[in-house]
C-alpha cells in the first residue's frame, strides 16, 4: 500500500525534479508534468485535489489503454483524460516496488523529451 508521502520520495529521489506547489503534489522534469496528484471533478461540485490517486504519465495511448485492461483495479481513466497519455492510478491499491517503477518510467519518458 503506498501513499502520497511515497509519490514525494520516489519522484525528489530522481535528478532534476521539481516539485511545484500545489494542494497535492505536482513534479515535473524539465518543465514537464511526470506524476500529481488527480484534480477529481464532479458536475455542479468544487473540484478535489485526491492525494490517494496519482495522476501518471505513460507515454501513448497503447502504454494507456495496455495498463487499463491489463490492471483495472489499480488504474483507470476519465472522460476528461481522452487523448491524453496520462492514467490514475489508486495509491492504496499498489505496492511501493511497483509505484517506484511506474514513477521511474514516467520521469524517463518526461526527461527524454529535453534530450
Amino acid at each position: 500500500m503506498a501513499d502520497a508521502d511515497d509519490v514525494r520520495r520516489l519522484a525528489l529521489a530522481l535528478p532534476d525534479v521539481r516539485e511545484i506547489e500545489s494542494e497535492g503534489f505536482d513534479f515535473r522534469v524539465g518543465g514537464h508534468g511526470f506524476v500529481w496528484s488527480y484534480p477529481e471533478r464532479n458536475p455542479g461540485k468544487r473540484r478535489v485535489i485526491r492525494t490517494d490517486v496519482a495522476v501518471l504519465y505513460v507515454g501513448d495511448e497503447a502504454e494507456k489503454q495496455a495498463l487499463l485492461l491489463g490492471e483495472p483495479d489499480l488504474f483507470f481513466t476519465t472522460a476528461g483524460y481522452d487523448g491524453w497519455p496520462l492514467v490514475m492510478l489508486r495509491l492504496p491499491e499498489v505496492d511501493v516496488g511497483r509505484l517506484a517503477e511506474l514513477i521511474g518510467d514516467a520521469w524517463r519518458m518526461r526527461s527524454a523529451a529535453d534530450r
